[in-house]
């Protein structure tokens, strides 16, 4: 019997064991098995397949039941993830369901969630910004949040090796707030995109229209040929899984590259309860597993853990891993764990029209969305009345004349007139938001989720700060609008509550100083250092630039890290 169970030990344990399996877990489990590392890698949904698990990506719209439109009685059971962008009878399989995952909202909060291989990288939007230095020295310029402890040469050599990877289409702009990158050619703007740029150019110092950076394979290079993915096709069919690879997602390039080396095991239907960590020895050993469909309770061993399992959740298991040691949650010494929860600030937009460029059309789609206007408040010196900025998308579009009215042939007639109607604008806002010790997670006392693990209590809420900035986005956009001649000029917001960004950060925050954050310059746990947490839990400051890029880059460099410290025998 003992040497039984001393052989089914050993079938548990690994090299290194990785929890999540979406953007940021897909680059450890490449990572460590391409340095020759036996690797699991954790999932907690369903496997889905590249290719072969995307039932709706070649469909045609009559070919949906419900012609894309989500029935009502999915939509009324799944008030939360109804509200997302993706969530249509296309992509709805890949979502998960409000009441099989429940939470405790203390205040609003929509948590947006994909739970299967790949997780929200089949979901997500493909915009790829790099951070500067404007951003991680952020907090240390107005006090807010704590220093980060590291800058952008630290990261920049890891943005260049992801994005050689992954395929990053942009231009060279040559923007100190905004660091070109290893890029493929560039979507283009159309001819009113173009006008904006030039009349910004022309008009507002330090203040740019640039084609937006996206994840994207608009002229793929030999190494994504190897991964087997092609060229990007255009078709804007993202959120359904790309048959062709076109753009970049853990299930096309990272995981089935991990795969293949014969070192990764992926294991789904993996809920992690909690990671163990062992007194005498003073480390982490490995990870404490409850099985989805058999609810059975499962150890996997490892000397290094990689958590990744997207930021909220990532909060969730380093506080259910509570010992002797760390009554409060995994290498919570500084009391921080769980607080400075931030996110980003999509809640203000503006539309209208514009009457020129009645020469042009636009033909095909953009698969980048069009432009991208990097954040160009509070920069280089404080300048308003609230703290950081925001960056914005930008775009612009011609429709055709439709109508609905009318009865038989003049309804005919309407339906398919094909005369153009003049151009469409319109920018919707990304702001950064200030972490604060009052936004935070919590294991809520009583509730538990399916799985007998406690529920994730979100108190996230808004504050002044994001007020005013949003209240000068749209005093700033109404400007320029009107300065570039657009008409019929619409601000808005959607009172939208927190989460709908997609861009929840923090939590299990990075710093110099290991009383007022979690993790160090490596990623690693201040006071468990063969635990590291590199998805959006790790942030300090959010910026206002999509996030993905940058998980990626870090995740490469701590892997890289971790590797050379087994090397050393400091993980033994």
């Amino acid at each position: 019997m003992a040497n039984l169970n001393i052989d089914t030990i050993k079938e548990r344990t690994f090299d290194a064991i990785v929890i999540g399996s979406g953007m940021s877990g897909g680059w450890a489990a490449k990572e460590f098995t391409g340095k020759g590392l036996k690797t699991l890698v954790l999932e907690r949904g369903r496997d889905v397949k590249h290719l072969k698990d995307y039932p709706t990506t070649n469909l045609y719209p009559w070919e949906f039941p419900h012609h894309g439109v989500v029935p009502n009685e999915i939509q009324k059971a799944n008030p939360i993830v109804n509200r997302c962008y993706a969530f249509g009878e296309d992509a709805m399989h890949f979502f998960v369901k409000d009441a099989e995952h429940p939470y405790v909202q203390e205040k609003p909060f929509d948590w947006i969630r994909g739970y299967q291989t790949g997780g929200k990288s089949l979901l997500w939007a493909r915009q790829t910004q790099r951070w500067s230095d404007f951003d991680f020295e952020g907090p240390a310029r107005d006090g807010f949040a704590v220093d980060w402890p590291i800058r952008y040469a630290d990261i920049a050599p890891w943005y260049s090796y992801v994005e050689k990877f992954a395929g990053i289409s942009g231009n060279r702009d040559g923007l100190a707030e905004l660091p070109d990158g290893e890029f493929l050619p560039a979507f283009p703007l159309n001819a009113v995109e173009t006008y904006f740029s030039n009349h910004l150019k022309k008009n507002y110092k330090g203040r740019h229209v640039i084609s937006a950076r996206c994840a994207h394979l608009s002229k793929p290079n030999q190494i994504h040929l190897d991964q087997g993915r092609g060229q990007c096709q255009e078709r804007t069919l993202c959120q359904r899984g790309c048959p062709f690879g076109g753009y970049f997602s853990a299930n096309s390039s990272t995981i089935p590259w991990a795969l293949k080396t014969g070192l990764c095991t992926l294991r789904p239907h993996s809920v992690v309860e909690s990671i163990i960590y062992d007194d005498k020895k003073g480390k982490a050993t490995g990870v404490r597993v409850i099985d989805a469909q058999t609810k059975e309770a499962i150890e996997y061993y490892a000397p290094v853990i990689f958590v990744n399992a997207a930021a909220l959740n990532s909060n969730l298991i380093l506080l259910n891993s509570r010992s002797s040691r760390f009554p409060n949650g995994l290498g919570n010494d500084s009391g921080t764990l769980g607080k400075y929860v931030a996110f980003h600030n999509y809640s203000a937009h503006i539309n209208a029209e514009y009457d020129g460029a009645k020469e042009w059309t636009t033909d095909g789609r953009n698969p980048a969305g069009g432009g991208y206007i990097p954040r160009f408040r509070n920069l280089h010196k404080q300048e308003t009345n609230y703290l950081r900025g925001y960056a914005a998308g930008f775009y612009a579009y011609r429709g055709r004349l439709q109508s609905g009215e009318g009865i038989g042939e003049d309804l005919k007639k309407n339906l398919v007139n094909k005369e153009l109607g003049g151009w469409q604008v319109g920018s919707h806002m990304m702001g950064e938001t200030i972490p604060k010790e009052s936004n935070y997670v919590a294991l809520d006392k009583s509730l538990k989720d399916p799985w007998g693990i406690p529920q994730l209590k979100i108190s996230v809420d808004y504050d002044d700060n994001d007020e005013k900035m949003k209240k000068d986005y749209i005093e700033q956009m109404t400007e320029m609008f009107t300065s570039a001649g657009f008409k019929n000029i619409r601000p808005g917001t959607d009172h939208r509550a927190p989460g709908l960004d997609i861009h929840e950060m923090g939590g299990v925050r990075m710093g110099k100083d290991p009383k007022t954050s979690m993790l160090d310059k490596w990623h690693r746990l201040h006071a468990c250092p063969n635990v590291y947490v590199t998805d959006g839990a790790s942030m300090t400051s959010t910026s206002c630039q999509n996030p993905s890029l940058t998980y990626m880059a870090f995740t490469a460099r701590a892997v890289d890290h971790a590797v050379g410290e087994m090397k050393k025998g400091n993980l033994s």
